[in-house]
């Protein structure tokens, strides 16, 4: 993956408003890389900018996916949304209807 498509998949990831999250498919697609949700973990992955909210991203069901290399960077993550206002329900699940993203789209 080139190093332009991890710069506008951070730059999505930078328009996501606090108190609110964006799928990794979603991100894909408003980066111009639909089907590809899974570079977005990449990209996320190899993140060294501390100013895009990583933390904003999670998967299609509303979870927070896990990383094995990272040992607890599930429960950062849950935690930082959790000081947005960000809320999860008894399965650790987000309800993306309330707190999902919903960007306006610009039309030409």
């Amino acid at each position: 993956m080139s190093s332009d498509a991890y710069a506008r998949i951070y730059a999505a990831v930078r328009k996501i408003p606090r108190g609110r999250v964006a799928t990794y498919g979603q991100i894909a697609t408003l980066a111009g890389l639909p089907g590809h949700a899974r570079q977005v973990g990449y990209a996320l992955h190899a993140l060294t900018d501390g100013r895009v909210p990583w933390h904003r991203v999670v998967n299609a069901q509303g979870c927070i996916s896990a990383r094995a290399d990272e040992p607890g960077g599930s429960l950062l993550q849950r935690m930082r949304l959790e000081q947005e206002g960000v809320e999860f329900d008894a399965r650790g699940r987000i309800d993306l209807r309330r707190f999902g993203w919903k960007p306006r789209i610009r039309k030409e």
